[in-house]
């Protein structure tokens, strides 16, 4: 309609966030790690009730909010963490970590990945949490992802299986956006939290 802005698409925001992330210095990655790791064990303290429980992250990669300080404080706290293998067909299957552990480069996407024993969609039988990796969420619950697809597939496939896990989504204070912002299509599924380096944003 004439005198109306269009929505931005999804490859359009998705580019321009990774554009302003690759600005973020070290000093600034640093930072909003422990400002992440900080939060994301608030939010899995609120989840797992105070118990030592499961929880599924990723490791950020790149100019990607840094995840690896969340990934040891959950374990330094008696949390078990499983991380993502990404398999063909777009699934993935979840490798359990320790400090241990070592990484190789996926065969699949540009990302790390842990080396071990692989666990199915069952592993999340006993997860209290999943930290997700996303480019940009809007105060609707609406999230941009890498655009791989892995995480709309896995998050449908834990609603098929019964398996409630409750999820947050890891960003920059600002990819928190106006409600509204993202497009959403009929297989994203909805995120109702976000952890930042500055505070837990509630989506919806």
């Amino acid at each position: 309609m004439e005198g109306r802005a269009l929505m931005p698409s999804k490859d359009e925001i998705r580019s321009a966030h990774r554009i302003r992330r690759a600005t973020v210095p070290p000093v600034g990655l640093e930072a909003a790690g422990a400002g992440i790791a900080r939060h994301g064990l608030q939010w899995a303290t609120m989840v797992a009730a105070g118990e030592r429980s499961t929880f599924a992250v990723y490791l950020g990669v790149g100019f990607e909010p840094p995840t690896l300080p969340l990934i040891a404080g959950l374990h330094g706290t008696g949390h078990r963490v499983l991380l993502p293998v990404c398999r063909p067909n777009r699934t993935l299957s979840w490798v359990y970590w320790t400090p241990a552990t070592d990484f190789v480069r996926s065969s699949y996407a540009p990302i790390d990945e842990p080396v071990g024993e692989q666990h199915g969609i069952e592993a999340m039988r006993d997860a209290a949490g999943i930290f997700v990796p996303a480019t940009a969420v809007d105060l609707s619950g609406n999230r941009i992802g890498q655009g791989g697809g892995y995480y709309d597939k896995f998050l449908a496939g834990l609603e098929h299986e019964g398996l409630p896990v409750p999820a947050a989504a890891v960003v920059f204070d600002d990819e928190v956006l106006p409600a509204g912002s993202i497009p959403a299509e009929s297989f994203d599924r909805k995120i109702p939290v976000a952890v930042t380096p500055s505070r837990l944003a509630q989506l919806m």
